[in-house]
């Protein structure tokens, strides 16, 4: 088993990892935004029903608070996703004035489609990579992501 990197060395080999990934994700969003007209929703849209899939019905600040963005724009795509007809706004048992977020079952079936094409896309990615792998690059993302949000918290805005 490896020792854990010293501090000079970690920093530069997660530098690696936020150089391979963001290639990584403005190709998969490019993908996306080109494939629009095929998925019928905006990538904003598609992050929403995706998320109400992953976890049933939810608050606009709790969609905000997970995916890290601004309540306002989640408002403006469950806008979008509603006149489109893929979600419906119900009230909340817990809050009178923050309405749950529910997928209709026309939202169920556009995100089936949509994470059935990627489900597909993604089986097509080589390398032989092992479960070890992914669960390691899960770890390494989940600790960057983790160390970030508490420099973001100990920095004055």
């Amino acid at each position: 088993m490896s020792e854990p990197l010293a501090p000079d060395a970690l920093a530069d080999r997660l530098t690696d990892v936020y150089v391979a990934l963001g290639p990584v994700y403005r190709k998969v969003a490019r993908i996306v935004e080109r494939d629009q007209q095929i998925m019928g929703m905006s990538v904003g849209v598609r992050n929403v029903l995706d998320q109400l899939q992953r976890q049933d019905d939810l608050t606009v600040p709790q969609m905000a608070r997970a995916q890290d963005l601004s309540r306002q724009f989640v408002q403006r795509m469950v806008n979008d996703a509603r006149s489109s007809g893929f979600v419906e706004i119900v009230d909340n048992p817990a809050h009178r004035r923050s309405s749950l977020v529910r997928l209709t079952p026309n939202g169920q079936r556009a995100i089936d489609a949509v994470t059935g094409r990627e489900h597909h896309m993604m089986g097509q990615v080589g390398g032989d990579l092992t479960a070890a792998d992914l669960d390691a690059t899960l770890r390494v993302l989940h600790h960057m992501r983790v160390a970030l949000e508490a420099i973001e918290a100990d920095t004055p805005t």
